[in-house]
């Protein structure tokens, strides 16, 4: 009988992992020739056949069992590093291409930052180039004005010679007849009148023409500036009767004011005057009260003196009023006590006398006597 060995786990010194399997007749169904069924061993499946002892096989299990175990998480393990080894892998092209990507962003930031900068050189540039246009504008338009008001200033004067032109060709026109009659008058005088120019009448007419034609110029000059003083001294007087009519209307505004100042001041004083004679009479009249008052409190006070106060002469009004209150209480007193001796209707001695008819007290200074019913 054959036996065949397995593949040993394990340290292949250790007998115990060694598992001796014997080659037993194969379990198989005879369907063919004995030729063809031996050429077809290879393909069958053989049962192992174990004869070791239970408890050899089951302390072969155990050890065989954890050093499998190992293996297995070992292989697991390796399986992991590769896997940890590939996603290392993974992330690091993740990693170059993020970078990539990133190198790009920058890149594309600073190619957009480059053209910002360009953008706002050119917006910059712009900017001035508006404002050299705006101010050479502004120049061309002041020029422009100027040329125009040179150019009306330029038409009115044009205007003004026109119209002196074609007064002068009237006066022209108007003059011809005297300067074709004075030229006829020159061609029929005689040569020998001609001769002696200065001392004729024409050249005197002449200078007395233009004599008269100079003092005609200053007097119309003396005539104008006379016009004038004449405008100024009329704006003068028109600003003379302004000011003089805006310093009578302030006179009378503050003469009104003043006016006003002295009615109130007036009524005022009325006012003050009729309070001081009421015054006046209040006090009069106080006066004669407090000097009744003063001549009542000294009668008062003969009436009710008490000795214990004084001389009556050296006595104040204050004090002397205490003295008549004094004295009233005094009496009140008294006519209570008296009041309660009628009605208990008992007899009492005071100092040691008696009255038949009545009884006697003395109070102060003042003796009264009080009659009593028998």
């Amino acid at each position: 009988m054959e036996t065949s060995t397995l593949p040993s786990i394990g340290p292949k010194d250790d007998p115990r992992l060694t598992l001796q399997v014997e080659n037993k007749m194969k379990n198989i169904f005879v369907t063919q020739l004995q030729e063809t069924r031996e050429q077809k061993d290879g393909d069958t499946n053989l049962i192992p056949v174990l004869t070791e002892s239970k408890s050899r096989i089951l302390e072969t299990g155990v050890n065989t069992m954890q050093r499998t175990l190992v293996l297995k998480k070992q292989v697991e393990l390796d399986k992991l590093d590769s896997k940890f080894a590939h996603k290392r892998q993974e992330f690091q092209v993740r990693k170059e291409a993020q970078e990539h990507k990133r190198a790009d962003l920058q890149h594309k930031q600073q190619q957009i930052k480059d053209k910002v900068a360009k953008f706002e050189k050119f917006v910059e540039e712009n900017e001035l180039k508006h404002r050299r246009a705006l101010k050479k504008f502004q120049v061309e338009r002041r020029l422009n004005n100027l040329k125009h008001k040179e150019l009306m200033a330029l038409m009115k004067e044009l205007e003004m010679l026109q119209t002196r032109h074609e007064y002068l060709k009237g006066l022209v026109s108007k003059h011809k007849m005297f300067e074709d009659y004075l030229m006829k008058i020159l061609d029929v005088l005689p040569e020998s009148y001609s001769g002696n120019a200065a001392d004729s009448p024409v050249m005197s007419i002449l200078r007395r023409h233009e004599t008269l034609s100079i003092t005609h110029q200053d007097l119309v000059g003396q005539l104008v500036s006379l016009v004038e003083e004449l405008e100024l001294g009329q704006r003068n007087l028109e600003i003379l009767k302004q000011e003089h009519n805006t310093h009578k209307l302030m006179i009378n505004k503050e003469l009104s004011e003043l006016q006003t100042k002295w009615d109130r001041a007036t009524e005022r004083t009325k006012l003050l005057e009729m309070t001081t004679q009421m015054h006046q009479g209040q006090s009069r009249d106080q006066v004669e009260e407090v000097g009744s008052l003063l001549i009542a409190v000294r009668n008062l006070g003969e009436q009710c003196y008490l000795p214990h106060y004084g001389l009556l002469e050296e006595i104040d009004v204050l004090d002397m009023i205490d003295m008549i209150k004094e004295h009233l209480l005094g009496i009140a007193d008294m006519e209570e006590r008296v009041t309660l001796l009628v009605e208990s209707d008992s007899q009492c001695t005071l100092h040691g006398q008696k009255c038949d008819n009545g009884r006697m007290f003395r109070n102060n200074s003042l003796t009264f006597i009080v009659k009593l019913p028998i």
